[in-house]
């Protein structure tokens, strides 16, 4: 296990206020909910909300309170129910109905105590690890709940303002050279930051010339793949992407719609015509389709790694921008809005070699399958958290949404996903040899 050694009295009150504030998130959230939607399945691959309303509150129980003391848990049940989620990989959904579950007043009844035993519990913890594994998962749902929510009817939630996005111009695609280097992958463990086990251990990697999109690929870029056939072209696919494609009936991205002949699409709280600068959603097997149209490729891990962090000097930085925090300048991060901004909307947000809109905006798919760094160790409390997914059939993404928390944005982090799951908040760019 990755351990950042003991919960002092110093470090304590700063881990205990990032996990209440990380709890007024999430509850926050289910406040969006319409009381009678907490029983819905806004996307089908996923359990319904009200799991989601026990599982993170269960998920801190198993974890802190296993670790502090011998405790007899006050309801097992709840415990093992709401224990785990799931990763749509097989093609199967779940079956269960609404009356499966617990009524809504249980399950908060369940969270309030665990959430005050958990507190009790807390001053008890010996290692900031588990402190931080608890508020990171958590955060993590939160930008899961953020994209369910997004499929949820606009009817069945409680809207909210989002303050409106900067106009800003984007010229013709661009592609900027980037000049040989290393990128240097995950981080050490004996720097004593937390990190997730598939963090560590840090490798460096030499990257060739290459050169990359500016700019994420935007809304209308995407439009003019779908007009010219991108989604009926069968060579633009991998046999596998294809039978999906077909099996899925897709012929656009999820959250777009067609009314007559203009394009609309559909954000967390209105359906508003398409806004072409906005960078386009869209599965890793749609972003690679579109790749193969304009006869480039997705950029590898390090090859992201390379644009994003790398300088001409040859040293890293620790974000695109510089070594300064994430703040609202460099980008659309940490639940500063429900929807994206234009891809121009954050020029100091640019790496050093003049690569934009990075970190925020949507996730960034990447053609590196997800697999351990060089000295891997599964955290031994939490044994399948990367490792279960180390199948080839997961593939890394960078960078970051609107729903990301800043803590989450630092370089190391590493996200993944399958190709085939179209609701992530996950854009794209395209790199040429």
């Amino acid at each position: 296990m990755t351990s950042t050694g003991a919960v002092t009295q110093s470090v304590r009150p700063a881990l205990q206020a990032r996990l209440e504030h990380s709890r007024r998130i999430t509850d926050e959230l289910f406040g969006l909910v319409h009381p009678d939607a907490l029983y819905e399945r806004p996307i089908p691959e996923r359990h319904r909300l009200v799991f989601y309303l026990g599982h993170l509150e269960a998920f801190d129980w198993n974890l802190i309170a296993r670790d502090t003391e011998a405790r007899s848990s006050f309801h097992p049940e709840f415990d093992r129910l709401f224990a785990f989620g799931i990763d749509p990989t097989d093609g199967g959904l779940p079956t269960d109905q609404s009356a499966d579950w617990p009524r809504e007043e249980a399950v908060r009844q369940y969270n309030a105590r665990t959430r005050a035993e958990l507190d009790r519990l807390i001053d008890k913890t010996d290692d900031s690890t588990l402190l931080n594994v608890a508020i990171e998962h958590r955060l993590m749902h939160a930008e899961t709940l953020t994209y369910l929510l997004h499929q949820l009817p606009l009817g069945k939630k409680v809207a909210r303002n989002s303050p409106p996005p900067t106009a800003t111009a984007v010229s013709d695609p661009q592609m900027i050279t980037i000049p040989a280097g290393t990128a240097t992958l995950g981080q050490r463990s004996r720097d004593g930051a937390f990190g997730w086990d598939n963090e560590f251990e840090a490798v460096v990697v030499q990257v060739p010339e290459f050169r990359a999109d500016v700019f994420p690929i935007t809304n209308v870029d995407f439009l003019e793949f779908i007009l010219a056939g991108g989604y009926t072209d069968r060579s633009l696919w991998s046999p596998e992407d294809w039978i999906w494609k077909e099996a899925a009936g897709l012929s656009h991205p999820i959250s777009w719609r067609q009314h007559w002949n203009q394009w609309r699409l559909r954000t967390m709280f209105a359906e508003i015509p398409l806004p072409h600068t906005w960078p386009a959603y869209v599965s890793h097997a749609e972003a690679s389709a579109y790749a193969r149209w304009v006869g480039k490729t997705l950029p590898t891990e390090a090859q992201w790694h390379r644009m994003a962090y790398g300088t001409a000097q040859g040293n890293e930085r620790a974000y695109p921008w510089g070594s300064s925090e994430p703040a609202p300048e460099f980008g659309n991060f940490d639940f500063a809005r429900w929807d994206p901004t234009p891809i121009a909307a954050h020029p100091r947000g640019e790496s050093a070699f003049g690569i934009a809109d990075l970190l925020g905006n949507g996730w960034e798919w990447t053609s590196t399958p997800f697999a351990p760094l060089p000295g891997f160790h599964a955290f031994s409390f939490y044994p399948g958290y990367s490792a279960n997914f180390f199948d080839g059939k997961h593939f890394v993404l960078k960078g970051g949404s609107s729903s990301t928390a800043a803590c989450m944005l630092r370089r190391s982090f590493r996200n993944w996903f399958q190709p085939y799951y179209p609701y992530l908040y996950a854009k794209f760019r395209c790199v040429e040899s």
